[in-house]
């Protein structure tokens, strides 16, 4: 009987080793699969961007006419039917967006989180956290349709010299978009805070206000500012809304002068249309260019700029996040 019942357990030990095994390979694969997709990904922009500087096929409609790193990343301007290839335009009109998106999502976004962390009560919480939810699930393309119906008309009824296409009106609708990752990881920061800490605020004789924004918000700094950079990152990412809302008109940027650098901070700059990075691949996409061709190419050189940009917020916001981590655990 002991026999029968060491073998009973020994292949039930057996069992549950094969089934560990398979579990633990399959779930190597999966993130082996994750690694790899990322890895092609950074591969294919770096293959192709290094075409578009080395290619000597002529510009569309310019024979002769090739791309060098210097005049991508210096020139004021930006069209493929001339020897205009400055990613510098490109990049300002997503630098407008990006401020002026921050400048809606960020202040309503911890406000709202501070709403349903500290303020609302649990009945309320349970509407309003999901319905931020869904407002992040909304498709882009909805949110460009509701910036070209509403917003800009809105808009115009304050400024009427605005155009049909103009980049506040993009800012508006990418901070709607962004809005709800701002409210969301803002608000599961400040809930991770410790109750004792608030507890402790008032036991000091603190009001509300003063343990929310004196003890609640620095305790959550860390998940807050990930939050922002995040947010922004999404931001300068965004396609169809942008493409929609602000238009695919190319500006000028001289990078050597200062005033097109104040030009950012320019309320009537944003009156006008803008072409964004994500809006000159979408032209790009959509636009009658050979493959294989330097047009072609610039699609990737764009990306890879992009990218760069978008990793390097990320390791931003992942270093400020261990930052402050570690000053208020």
């Amino acid at each position: 009987m002991s026999g029968d019942r060491s073998t009973e357990g020994l292949t039930r030990r057996t069992e549950n080793s094969s089934r560990e095994l398979l579990a633990r390979a399959f779930f190597f694969g999966c993130a082996a699969l994750s690694v790899v997709t990322t890895l092609s990904i950074v591969v294919l922009l770096v293959y192709e961007a290094a075409k578009f500087f080395t290619v000597t096929a002529p510009l569309v409609g310019v024979a002769g006419e090739t791309a060098t790193i210097t005049e991508f990343l210096t020139g004021a301007e930006w069209g493929l039917q001339g020897p205009n290839l400055g990613v510098a335009p490109l990049v300002a009109v997503t630098v407008m967006v990006t401020l002026g998106s921050g400048l809606i999502a960020i202040p309503l976004g911890v406000a709202t989180a501070l709403y349903l962390s500290e303020y609302a009560s649990p009945r309320a919480r349970s509407y309003l956290k999901p319905a931020l939810e869904v407002l992040a699930g909304v498709p882009s393309i909805i949110y460009g349709i509701f910036a070209v119906a509403y917003i800009t008309p809105a808009l115009s009824t304050f400024f009427p010299e605005i155009g049909f296409f103009n980049v506040a009106s993009a800012c508006v609708v990418v901070g709607i978009m962004i809005l709800p990752m701002v409210a969301s990881v803002s608000e599961d920061a400040m809930s991770a805070v410790p109750d004792d800490l608030r507890q402790a605020g008032y036991g000091m004789g603190a009001t509300k206000y003063d343990v929310s924004v004196g003890v609640v918000v620095p305790a959550a700094l860390s998940g807050i500012i990930s939050s922002f950079i995040l947010a922004l990152s999404r931001a300068i990412g965004e396609t169809m809304a942008v493409t929609l809302a602000g238009g695919s008109l190319a500006r000028e940027f001289d990078p050597a002068s200062i005033g097109s650098y104040l030009s950012l901070f320019d309320p009537e700059s944003y009156l006008e249309p803008g072409m964004t990075m994500t809006a000159a691949m979408i032209q790009l996409l959509t636009g009658d260019i050979t493959g294989g061709g330097l047009a072609y190419r610039s699609l990737f050189a764009v990306g890879l700029v992009l990218f760069i940009i978008t990793l390097v917020m990320n390791i931003l916001s992942d270093a400020i996040a261990r930052r402050y981590k570690e000053a208020y655990e």
